[in-house]
């Protein structure tokens, strides 16, 4: 990409995440990082791709999830100004790939300025990435405006949770993501540089005198038909991403509630939600524990005798097994909802994303009969 255009366009972006709070100071400066990556490949689409989808992205932030969600930390609202762990969350993959395709295109000479149909598999791994976490985007901020309660996707009867919780969706949530994703794919359709029957090829010979031959129709160009086809197969593979985002959460990450206001708890900068171990039993559990675990301090510390030393070691013990409370009977502050807590909700997109890049792939090298060690050439 030219320098005149992408130096200013990335000082840009920055100076919008700075002004609006959107990004913490690291993660402007991973978003640098990442616009780099995407800056010096040769051709616009990538770094196009990105201000789109960073644009998209903090657009459809809305006040309304402020109000469904709280904050590990103890504020309202949500996750706040994004980290640098997720801003490379949702654009490492895409950067190795781009980083790749530059390689690929540095050293080969067979090959124009355009991308032939049964091209390069990594344009299509970068496409999709972006395709997958931008529909991921729109689903998670636009879903929660959802009027119908969200259902767990993992779950046999499909059972209503709070608004946020991870795996839970919503048909509205559902078609938000795919409209993510035909935003990328329209953004794609236009900026691709498609190697068409008006194209001047360099190095002409490598289409065996099918120049004027769509893909449909066994040649290497890209026609009407084989655009519409591109739109329809990204919005779908992107569509498709969000949903396994969904199951990836709904396992992999642990949905925490705040049972005195049913909200769920989001953890600042995509981080785990801690929880305290007595606030996994119901009160008809904590309070024989409480119990048990003050009679045992009092038999091996006889001393503690009377009405204000009893109450003393109650007060500890109850600090020790986590009680956010004083009696007995009152629920713990924070429960779980669903999910192991094996990943974050950073790790959750970066495996979703990889997952989603490498199957578009797969994909592509069995539709287009490319052998997928063409990626490493």
């Amino acid at each position: 990409m030219k320098a005149y255009i992408a130096v200013p366009a990335t000082l840009a972006l920055v100076y919008r995440a700075w002004s609006h709070k959107s990004l913490t100071p690291l993660g402007i400066v991973a978003a640098c990082l990442t616009a780099t990556a995407h800056a010096i490949h040769p051709w616009s689409i990538f770094f196009g791709l990105l201000v789109v989808f960073f644009l998209a992205g903090s657009r459809i932030k809305h006040e309304e999830k402020e109000r469904l969600t709280l904050s590990s930390s103890g504020a309202s609202g949500g996750e706040g100004p994004r980290t640098h762990i997720q801003v490379l969350a949702n654009s490492i993959v895409a950067s190795v790939l781009i980083t790749l395709h530059a390689r690929q295109l540095s050293v080969q000479t067979s090959q124009g300025d355009c991308w032939p149909w049964r091209g390069d598999l990594l344009v299509v791994g970068i496409v999709a990435n972006y395709a997958a976490v931008a529909a991921d985007t729109f689903s998670s901020e636009l879903g929660i405006l959802s009027k119908t309660h969200p259902r767990l996707i993992t779950s046999l009867s499909l059972r209503k949770v709070p608004p946020g919780t991870n795996g839970g969706v919503t048909s509205f949530g559902i078609l938000a993501g795919f409209l993510g994703a035909f935003i990328i794919a329209i953004t794609s359709n236009a900026l691709l540089p498609f190697c068409s029957s008006e194209s001047q090829f360099f190095g002409a010979r490598i289409f065996s005198g099918t120049a004027n031959q769509t893909g449909f129709q066994g040649g290497r160009t890209w026609g009407i038909q084989e655009k519409a086809f591109w739109v329809f197969a990204v919005t779908l593979i992107g569509g498709l991403g969000s949903l396994v985002d969904s199951v990836l959460g709904a396992l992999l990450q642990r949905s925490v509630i705040d049972v005195r206001t049913g909200k769920v708890i989001e953890g600042d900068g995509g981080m785990k939600v801690p929880v305290e171990a007595a606030g996994l039993l119901p009160p008809r559990m904590r309070a024989p524990m409480l119990g048990t675990v003050v009679h045992d301090e009092g038999t091996r510390n006889s001393s503690a005798a009377g009405k204000e030393g009893q109450a003393r070691e109650r007060n500890i013990n109850e600090r020790r097994i986590g009680s956010s409370t004083k009696g007995d009977d009152k629920p713990s502050s924070r429960r779980i909802e669903s999910g192991y807590g094996v990943l974050d909700n950073n790790g959750v997109n970066l495996l979703m994303a990889f997952v989603m890049s490498s199957g578009s792939m797969v994909l592509a090298s069995w539709y287009w009969e490319i052998p997928l060690t063409t990626i490493m050439q």
